[in-house]
């Protein structure tokens, strides 16, 4: 299979200090991620790190101009005590469909629900998405997200680090890849403890992410 999944959309860098974790991408790739914008009612801030083509990493951590929200900051960024590549997404060219499908397969990703945020510039993005909280708990088996009119964020001339390749670890791989075909998509799994990796090229060679 291919080292760079089908449809992707974006990867998941979760982290509970953002500065350090933007520093430290900066640091080992000689790129900067750019500011992406802030989630006020998660209590969230990303920066963004285009991955070549349509694809591109989020960097996300607490925002510390906010205050704590009432529920759990998502992709469990309070329980974290380092950076870690918890998660990814997938673009299908109709969310609502690949919904029912992946229904229809067994597999049920989740309602699609609206969100926002301002970039720096001020202009709003919307998009629709799956909650990652109902997916797989492993994270490995990815959300669904649509950006309907909004100007995807990869072609917002973010840095670029092209993507070589994202692979994983499972206890048993075999019980996530129909999950994986449900919503069309694929990932290189292997046994072994849970874990998301990814790699990319940058002016320092390749770099691996995990």
């Amino acid at each position: 299979m291919d080292s760079v999944p089908p449809l992707l959309d974006h990867l998941v860098l979760a982290t509970p200090d953002l500065a350090a974790t933007v520093a430290d991408f900066a640091r080992r790739t000689g790129v900067t991620p750019a500011p992406g914008g802030a989630h006020p009612d998660l209590g969230t801030r990303n920066h963004l790190v285009s991955l070549g083509g349509s694809g591109y990493l989020e960097i996300i951590g607490p925002d510390p101009d906010r205050s704590v929200p009432p529920g759990a900051r998502p992709f469990g960024v309070d329980g974290l005590a380092a950076a870690r590549t918890v998660t990814w997404a997938i673009s299908p060219p109709d969310l609502d469909a690949a919904v029912a499908d992946a229904r229809a397969l067994g597999y049920d990703p989740g309602t699609p629900h609206p969100m926002s945020r301002r970039r720096p510039d001020g202009t709003l993005l919307s998009w629709r998405l799956t909650d990652s909280a109902t997916a797989h708990p492993s994270g490995l088996v990815p959300f669904l997200i649509d950006w309907g009119s909004s100007l995807h964020p990869a072609a917002s001339g973010l840095p670029v680090t092209p993507l070589l390749a994202v692979s994983a670890t499972v206890p048993d791989p075999a019980a996530l890849r129909p999950l994986l075909r449900a919503l069309g998509t694929d990932l290189d799994l292997a046994e072994g403890p849970v874990g998301l990796s990814f790699t990319v090229d940058t002016p320092r060679g390749a770099v691996t992410f995990r």
